[in-house]
Parts: C-alpha cells; structure tokens; sequence
C-alpha cells in the first residue's frame, strides 16, 4: 500500500460512526461526518424563481455558489427567523455541495449504538431518516444525506448552476 492510501484509510477509520449533531426545534438529527465539508454562519442567500420552498436559493461562498435549502422547511415544519445560532452546513452529496440551513450546531459524537427505524405505515415512510442512533438514554435520527434532495431537485439545481 502507497502513503495515500493508507492516508485515505486511516481518514475513513477516524471518521466511522461519527456525526455531526444539530438541532431543528427541539429534535436532534445526525448526519455522517464524511459528508460535511464546513460549518459556517448564515449567509446572503439569492433566491432563484421557481424552485421548492425548501430551496432558500443560492450563496456564495468564496466564490463557489452552492444551492442552500432550510432543513427545517424540507421537514415541513413552521418557518422561524434565523438568528445568531442559526448556520449552514455545508455537506458534499453526490458530487454537488448543497448548504443545509439549521437551527443550530450541538456536536460531534462518535455513536456506536445504531438500529433501523422501526416500520411503520409504508406510504408515510421517513425517506429522510436511515437509521436512529442511542446515546445513552437520548435518541438521535440519522440522516440519509443522498435523499434530503429528489432527482428532480438535482436536475433542477444543475439548471440555475
């Protein structure tokens, strides 16, 4: 094996079972530590006509313009003001980097402990969370971050960028 790979492995190996905790009123979520690129305050954010709601619009940050969408409207939860907790995570999927709009940032937690989420009613499936995570007595939804955007809203995106 050459240096970068095991450089490469070693980068996987730390980041296993890590996540990134944030909060959308009073749940906390999880996502993989692998998909987050930065975390940054809120920015100016340009709309674009005819994109979801949840697609607040674009950005740029540092003269990279990525598309940004409000987690908390993609969960169909009631608009809020942000405020000095409110921040962008910004995370690669797919190839793209998409900015997620949170309530705010908790920590960084290594969880071991992971099930499936329970099936319930298959038309009112989560298809946003993948697994539930336990942190001692608290339970944190982990999400799937390749299905927080539709291919509709990826074909959509790659339009306006």
């Amino acid at each position: 094996m050459t240096d970068i790979e095991i450089n490469v492995m070693e980068e996987e190996d730390t980041q296993k079972g890590r996540y990134l905790i944030f909060s959308i009123d009073s749940e906390s979520y999880g996502i993989e530590i692998q998909y987050v690129t930065e975390i940054i305050g809120i920015q100016t954010i340009t709309e674009v006509p005819e994109l979801p709601d949840y697609i607040k619009g674009i950005t740029n940050l540092r003269g990279k313009i990525i598309p940004v969408m409000d987690v908390r409207l993609r969960f169909r939860k009631e608009a809020k003001e942000y405020n000095d907790r409110t921040c962008i995570i910004v995370i690669d999927i797919m190839g793209m980097s998409v900015g997620l709009i949170v309530d705010g940032v908790t920590e960084v937690v290594t969880i071991t402990d992971i099930s499936q989420l329970p099936q319930m009613n298959q038309r009112n499936q989560n298809r946003y969370v993948k697994n539930i995570g336990k942190i001692g007595n608290e339970v944190r939804l982990l999400l799937d971050c390749e299905k927080l955007l539709t291919d509709e809203d990826i074909d959509n995106l790659n339009e306006v960028m």
